[in-house]
């Protein structure tokens, strides 16, 4: 049953496409038992009272009926919430991944290529594979501050169908310059995707620019803000670009329980950006320590996780060791290049930033 050489096996491999064999499949970590500071996610939680007002709301849901195809009061309170323009129109995706294949799904066409940064976002690369298009990385500085030249060079070169920015980047967790990415923006000959996953916590936005730029589109998620289980993104834009993309979303594709949590969340702003204020700050705190380790290179960042490189060829190492200790973190030193050496850590609540702190210094001894 499970021989290489089988029938089934060159079956699979005569009509797979070679470049999805070729592929890995995205990897989630079993976190079971461990603190889990991995993923980004918000780690704070709603208070009792706050539940049973959401389960109260969920009761609304019928369940034996299909959600409202175009979630228009999710779609309402999210353009409330997000300060997304009122000539802007918004497409709702099932997490900002199926955003970005949407778009990819629209565009793809032979030779067609897709540009971002190195090291960026992974699913811009692997999204580009599944859809057929030609994926291009441009190297970005050595403190990951974009090279504006290079990336002017790359776009003259490829002259992409689109361009993904993630705003703060992601796995880095700066901002570019601004006046990097409108240089960018203008010498785009197609679409510039700003993604703005990290929004909550960088303070800084290209949501208002909207209007400024025909080709400007940005990407929004909920799942940073503490609502990563409800998997919702959004893109606002030029409603000519969004029409079109709207074509190969499949019906349907927010549930129910989704919209209903959501519209409750965004109702309860407040408790949101408590939260996020309280990570922001923890934030500081966070890489003010991880600063006093010898032989730690510490990135500022403007997202909820801090990047930083470890003493040459330990990488693996200090993340066993971590996770001998129960505290798991992102290794992406397998990722080689500019992130060689490099770990990164999500902002936990204090005690479990406490925790992390206490266990590195354990395993640098």
């Amino acid at each position: 049953m499970n021989k290489e050489n089988s029938p089934l096996s060159e079956q699979v491999a005569k009509l797979i496409r070679p470049e999805i064999q070729a592929l890995s499949s995205y990897h989630v970590p079993d976190a079971s038992g461990m603190i889990k500071l991995d993923a980004m996610e918000n780690p704070y939680s709603w208070t009792e009272e706050l539940v049973a007002q959401w389960l109260d709301t969920l009761r609304q849901a019928e369940l034996n009926r299909y959600p409202d195809a175009a979630a228009s009061r999710l779609k309402q309170q999210l353009r409330l919430s997000m300060a997304v323009p009122e000539d802007a129109a918004i497409l709702l995706g099932n997490g900002s991944d199926e955003i970005i294949q949407m778009i990819m799904l629209a565009l793809a066409a032979a030779g067609r290529v897709v540009l971002s940064v190195e090291p960026g976002f992974v699913m811009y690369n692997m999204i580009a594979t599944f859809t057929g298009m030609q994926y291009v990385g441009v190297p970005l500085q050595d403190d990951f501050s974009l090279q504006r030249q290079a990336m002017l060079a790359a776009i003259r070169q490829h002259r992409p169908a689109v361009i993904f920015l993630a705003y703060p980047n992601n796995p880095t967790g700066n901002l570019f310059a601004r006046s990097d990415i409108e240089a960018v923006i203008a010498a785009a000959p197609g679409l510039v995707v700003i993604d703005e996953a990290y929004h909550a916590f960088a303070g800084d936005s290209f949501m208002s620019q909207l209007g400024a730029y025909d080709n400007l589109l940005v990407m929004r998620t909920v799942s940073k803000m503490g609502l990563a289980g409800l998997r919702l993104g959004l893109l606002a834009g030029h409603p000519q670009w969004l029409n079109e993309f709207d074509k190969v979303r499949l019906p349907y594709n927010i549930n129910v329980l989704t919209q209903l949590s959501a519209e409750f969340a965004l109702q309860h702003h407040a408790v949101l950006d408590a939260q996020t204020e309280a990570i922001k700050k923890d934030r500081q705190t966070l890489f003010r320590e991880l600063q006093k380790f010898d032989g730690l290179t510490v990135y500022p960042s403007d997202a909820n996780f801090i990047l930083f490189r470890v003493p040459a060829g330990r990488a693996d190492a200090i993340f066993a060791g971590l996770k001998a200790e129960k505290v798991l973190i992102k290794n992406l030193h397998k990722a080689g290049g500019m992130l060689q050496d490099c770990l990164r850590v999500t902002v936990g609540k204090p005690q479990e930033n406490a925790a992390f702190l206490s266990a590195l210094k354990k395993v640098l001894a």
